[in-house]
């Protein structure tokens, strides 16, 4: 009955999107990839990027474990292969994090979170991620939506010369019984049409061993021993279809993704309880559709359509603590119309128009079945002088809810700017400076989600949305030191630092409902202020023609306080202190070694001392930790013989094989992420990939 739907669904939203069109770009689709030093069109406040081969060598099974090399973001991650990898972006909350994988953004009207475990990095070309939004105007009104952003942009076919089908698989297995194939096929249909199918499946017994200890208040030790961790299965299968064309001043893509997994849910070591019995089901579809068009010689048009249909069933069988059974089944229809004018070659203005429409069924008792009818309208404008860019926006949010039973929630309705510039100073002749300022202002807001609003005893339909209010200032420095007799070994550098403010205001928290500390409410009383710096920096070394170094350096300081009002004794020891899980001081680095057919990266990830909860008491201290990471791989050189194509030229061998062997924690380090969820020790990863 779901596949069904879906599927139905899916057919009709392609029928729909392919009688559009978008941007032909034949001059970009004969080229080899190459990586683009020069500036990107407007980008006023850029990017932190992943992509290609520096994305593949990182030590990272899914997007979340990627995403850690960032600076400024904060995973939450509860263990082993299929354990809940959540995102936070400079301490303002999970829920105010937008994903967007090709365009569009991935929605939870539910809970406001999004599980970045379950994408894979086998068919995802390039991972970046944007504080405050993304530098650019021609866009949907839900890319303006968010405090950040995480675009993640699957592979498009490309073909090399003479070529009409590619083919990629991979075959990983290691440590907690891992078996991870996975296949990504790409065809050209015509010049102007192909499609890529990727498909993958997952299982681990999520098994390793771990050691725990616990320390009492006055030092001693309460514990200390050796486990093994129980109930982190996971089989999950994952397919993706697309369909990519070009048309004269255009471009369209059809995407269908469908993912289906069963997983134990290992729980939190409390109360010497080693092992629990909780199983998580997880049934998530969607297909989406994208058409790009110049329509006149200064006018544009783009527009998306969605249809997800989520479904989750959580059981705990486990009676001594509450016997659960319960299904959610969330879906979502999205369409937006994007429209860019320009002015003057320098001044660009938008205006986009979203629709959004979300609904939750579940088997909850005295469930309301909530439905929720969203508009966005996003007016945008770009201004660019020689050495000024500016862009500026406003967001209108027009939110209209029904529930089937009981007070009808009171309509929303919001208006939040930004303001965006980017300057660079010391203009040289027809030069500029390699140095770039930068500063954004942004107030933005997140809907309380359904679950805040609805759950049963314990959502407040009278929240208020949960304001946040952001500050930066920073700088950019790029400069290349190649030159045409290539005596300089450091061929680029690059460095970044911004320090930035940012406040929370009505944040929806838990509080004990009544006289009694067992039953929940939640309220609009957090207020968060956080203060902090990010700072990066890459080097690109050249020693010589086939070997090349790459390294990378992230830091992050962070103070985030919460000055939440407090009401009894436990609270005002909260006030003012460092809010739960975010370290003062993280990091990463990253070195790269190429040398002919061999690559070796070794990765670093440092976070420091924290709290476990806002009272910053010894007994919620968390000890720093990090982790050392080794992959080496080396692609077997093509054999004797290259076939050639009808013009005599040597073409792509059929088939090249690449071995990579992946060693992380090195030093086994024994940590938490979240308190009473231990991370895995030394473990070990075999990967083969297949390039056809």
């Amino acid at each position: 009955m779901f596949l069904g739907r879906a599927f139905g669904a899916g057919i009709l939203l392609a029928y729909g999107t392919i009688t559009f069109a978008q941007n032909k770009l034949d001059s970009i689709r004969m080229l080899d990839e190459v990586t683009v030093v020069a500036d990107r069109y407007r980008e006023v406040i850029p990017s932190q990027r992943l992509s290609g081969e520096k994305l593949e060598s990182l030590n990272s099974f899914s997007v979340a474990d990627a995403i850690r090399y960032f600076s400024g973001v904060q995973i939450k991650d509860y263990g082993g292969i299929g354990g809940l990898k959540t995102v936070d972006i400079r301490s303002m909350g999970t829920n105010h994090m937008g994903v967007f994988y090709d365009g569009i953004q991935l929605g939870n009207a539910q809970n406001g979170q999004i599980d970045l475990g379950k994408f894979s990095l086998d068919n995802i070309e390039e991972i970046s991620l944007y504080n405050g939004q993304k530098s650019e105007i021609f866009q949907s009104a839900k890319d303006f939506g968010s405090a950040g952003t995480i675009y993640l942009r699957t592979r498009r076919p490309k073909f090399e010369n003479g070529k009409n089908t590619n083919i990629k698989s991979f075959f990983r297995t290691g440590s907690f019984d891992l078996v991870n194939p996975s296949v990504l096929w790409e065809q050209k249909l015509t010049e102007d049409i192909a499609f890529n199918v990727n498909a993958e499946y997952i299982y681990s017994s999520g098994k390793y061993k771990f050691r725990y200890h616990k320390r009492l208040p006055e030092g001693t030790i309460a514990w200390d021993t050796t486990a093994v961790r129980q109930n982190g299965d996971i089989h999950s299968v994952r397919l993706e279809g697309g369909l990519h064309g070009f048309i004269e001043q255009g471009k369209w893509n059809i995407k269908a993704y469908f993912y289906d997994s069963e997983k134990g849910i290992p729980g939190a070591i409390v109360n010497n309880v080693w092992k629990r019995s909780q199983r998580q089901w997880d049934r998530n579809f969607f297909t989406q559709g994208s058409f790009q068009k110049q329509l006149f010689a200064n006018y544009d048009i783009l527009v998306n359509l969605k249809y997800a249909n989520d479904w989750m069933r959580y059981l705990n069988p486990d009676t001594t603590l509450m016997y659960l059974d319960n299904a959610f089944l969330q879906q979502e229809i999205y369409a937006s119309f994007a429209n860019k004018y320009t002015i003057l070659p320098n001044w660009d203005v938008s205006l986009s128009a979203d629709y959004q429409w979300n609904t939750l069924n579940s088997n909850l008792k005295d469930f309301v079945y909530p439905t929720r009818n969203t508009v966005l309208a996003a007016l945008a404008t770009a201004f660019e002088w020689p050495r000024l860019k500016v862009q500026a926006s406003l967001l209108g949010t027009f939110i209209f809810e029904n529930v089937k039973h009981g007070n009808r929630p009171v309509d929303k309705q919001e208006y939040t700017p930004a303001v965006f510039l980017s300057y660079k100073p010391f203009a040289r002749a027809k030069n500029l400076s390699p140095l770039r300022l930068r500063a954004f202002y942004k107030r933005i807001f997140r809907m309380p989600t359904f679950n805040d609003l609805y759950y049963t005893d314990i959502g407040n339909i009278k929240l208020r949305p949960e304001y946040t209010t952001q500050y930066n200032l920073g700088f950019q420095y790029d400069k290349s030191l190649e030159n045409d007799k290539g005596i300089n070994p450091l061929a680029t550098i690059t460095f970044r630092a911004d320090a930035y403010y940012n406040e929370v205001t009505d944040k929806i928290i838990a509080v004990p409902k009544g006289n009694g500390q067992y039953r929940w409410m939640m309220m609009n009383l957090g207020n968060v202020e956080i203060r902090g710096v990010d700072i990066s920096g890459q080097i690109a070394w050249k020693l010589s023609a086939s070997v090349q170094i790459n390294t990378s350096l992230n830091y992050t300081f962070q103070k985030a306080q919460d000055f939440t009002k407090p009401k009894t004794e436990t609270e005002k020891i909260a006030y003012g202190g460092q809010i739960a899980y975010i370290p003062w001081h993280s990091g990463s680095a990253i070195v790269n070694t190429v040398w002919r057919s061999w690559n070796l990266n070794y990765s670093f990830i440092y976070v420091g001392e924290r709290y476990h909860n806002s009272s910053n008491i010894r007994e919620n201290y968390e000890q720093p930790w990090y982790t050392h990471d080794l992959t080496l791989s080396f692609v077997i050189p093509a054999k004797a013989g290259i076939p050639r194509n009808n013009r005599g030229l040597r073409v792509k061998p059929a088939m090249t094989t690449k071995i990579s062997i992946e060693v992380n924690n090195i030093l086994n380090q024994q940590y938490d992420v979240v308190l009473n969820y231990p991370m895995p020790g030394r473990n070990y990863k075999l990967i083969l990939k297949l390039d056809i």
